[in-house]
């Protein structure tokens, strides 16, 4: 009895345990089921979130959307650079047809060289024909034709450089028509407006100019000989002392040497025996005449005395002439033998050949003084030149050795050519005010010819040279171009521009330099 109820309580118990258990497993179960069905259903919304972010109804794409999709790839697809060729060039394809186009340099000459293919095998080039228009950065459109060579069409004129330009070809077999468009920045410096203001370089435009024609003649600085002097005692004597030294700069009547001399000593003394005689000669003159005027002596008396008066005055200013003659003060200050010489007028003392204690003549070159404040360019004048070289003529005298540039007028033209030369000499008169002209420098003097408008015209400046090529650098969206030029006329300021460029180009000036040595850096990687 105890037995039996006991087991039926284990019974009921276990019974009770697994039922709980299986309850608990069920819930367990469920909440797994929800949280990964939570799950594929935030990830579908999502996505579908994604792509319909344009407000399009759920479920499907519209064909404005299809659409944006091809617009999307085309524009992917364009933006891949063009495919290599087997010769090296860009390649381009359009169904089962090919072209291949190389910018090739032939004997220093550069120009489009095509390839053709169908199916990806190479055609003979009389299976298909070419045209190609370039455009250039100034605007300027050319049409190119091409010819057979070996086995392809080359343009059958050459492309000049500079190698930036649009170009669109076409080519064409039989029905099939291809077009494609190939753009060059070969040689373009690229610098940006901060960039190349930052580097100083400055912007003009070509524009009409007018250009004096200039020619060149040598020449040398040489003293005015209108205001330079050698300066001479005049008297012999022997010298006293020397106040001034070569190179110095001197004023008008400036004592530069002082010499001992008996013949300055005889005419002072004339001079005072004249004046002592002429006073004595003015006192019998007044006594002769009061005398008259009293009727004491005879008229004859008064008049012998007048005669006397004026011979005296006459001899007292002969003597003084005599010293003003050579330069001698007449005073009677100092010694009798005292003389002085004196700059004629304000100078530099260029030559000196005097020294203290010398014995010098009256006609000695003891000085050499001029008046550098205005210098001579002497030019030798050929005999075809003689009709332009005039006097009054503007002239303009450089010195490359000193980096000096100063302007003059002709002031002279010799009449005579030179029998061994048949040259005539010719004269620039220039100032000299800081004293940068020293006499012996050799000079170019340039003179016009004459004077012409100029259609297009840039500062000189703004040429360079590049291949030992007159080259200037034309103002490009986003940098320079380096465009060659045939030059014309110039007058140092400004140069004609015969072809190369139009009027209104915009090109660097001022600073030109720097985009040249920026192209010389990218210049390695020239190649065709």
């Amino acid at each position: 009895m105890n037995v039996s109820n006991i087991d039926k309580k284990t019974r009921i118990a276990i019974a009770i345990i697994l039922a709980v258990g299986a309850i608990f497993l069920a819930m367990i179960l469920m909440s797994g089921k929800k949280s990964a069905g939570s799950e594929e259903a935030g990830e579908a919304g999502h996505s579908e979130a994604a792509e319909h972010a344009d407000g399009e109804p759920r479920g499907k794409k519209s064909a404005a959307a299809h659409g944006d999709e091809k617009a999307h790839a085309g524009e992917e697809q364009h933006a891949e650079p063009p495919k290599k060729g087997p010769h090296g060039g860009s390649l381009f394809s359009q169904g089962s047809l090919s072209v291949e186009v190389l910018l090739a340099e032939q004997n220093g000459e550069a120009r489009h060289q095509l390839w053709a293919y169908e199916n990806g095998k190479p055609l003979p080039p009389s299976a298909y024909s070419a045209s190609e228009q370039v455009k250039r950065s100034q605007g300027e459109v050319q049409d190119y034709a091409f010819a057979v060579q070996g086995d392809s069409l080359v343009t059958s004129k050459t492309i000049a450089e500079p190698h930036v330009f649009e170009a669109d070809f076409v080519v064409k077999r039989d029905k099939d028509v291809i077009k494609f468009n190939v753009s060059s920045k070969e040689g373009k410096v690229e610098l940006s407006d901060a960039q190349f203001k930052a580097a100083g370089i400055k912007l003009e435009t070509a524009a009409p100019a007018r250009i004096r024609s200039a020619f060149q003649l040598a020449g040398e600085i040489r003293f005015n000989e209108d205001r330079t002097a050698h300066v001479v005692p005049r008297l012999s004597g022997v010298v006293e002392s020397v106040s001034a030294n070569l190179g110095q700069q001197v004023r008008k009547g400036q004592v530069l040497a002082v010499i001992a001399s008996s013949d300055v000593s005889e005419m002072r003394s004339q001079l005072l025996s004249a004046q002592r005689l002429q006073t004595l000669a003015r006192v019998t003159y007044e006594r002769e005449k009061k005398l008259w005027q009293d009727k004491i002596s005879a008229e004859q008396d008064y008049l012998q005395a007048q005669q006397a008066l004026r011979e005296a005055e006459i001899a007292t200013q002969n003597a003084r002439q005599k010293l003003a003659a050579i330069g001698a003060a007449t005073g009677a200050a100092g010694a009798l033998n005292r003389y002085e010489l004196r700059a004629p007028f304000d100078g530099a003392i260029v030559e000196k050949h005097i020294a203290l204690g010398e014995a010098v003549k009256e006609d000695s070159n003891v000085f050499m003084i001029s008046d550098l404040s205005s210098v001579w360019a002497e030019i030798i004048v050929p005999a075809r030149d003689l009709g332009i070289v005039r006097v009054g003529e503007r002239a303009t005298v450089k010195a490359t050795s000193i980096g000096s540039v100063s302007t003059g007028t002709v002031s002279y033209v010799g009449s005579l050519l030179g029998e061994q030369t048949r040259t005539a000499k010719g004269r620039v008169t220039l100032a000299n005010p800081n004293m940068a002209w020293r006499p012996g420098l050799f000079v170019n003097v340039e003179l016009t010819s004459d004077e012409r408008n100029a259609a297009v015209a840039v500062l000189t400046e703004a040429i360079q040279t590049v291949n030992d090529s007159p080259t200037v650098f034309v103002k490009v969206d986003g940098g320079f171009v380096g465009q060659l030029v045939t030059t014309g006329r110039s007058d140092g300021k400004y140069t004609e521009i015969l072809t190369g460029i139009k009027p209104g180009t915009a090109y660097a000036a001022s600073g030109s330099f720097v985009v040249k040595a920026e192209q010389g850096k990218g210049s390695a990687e020239h190649a065709h």
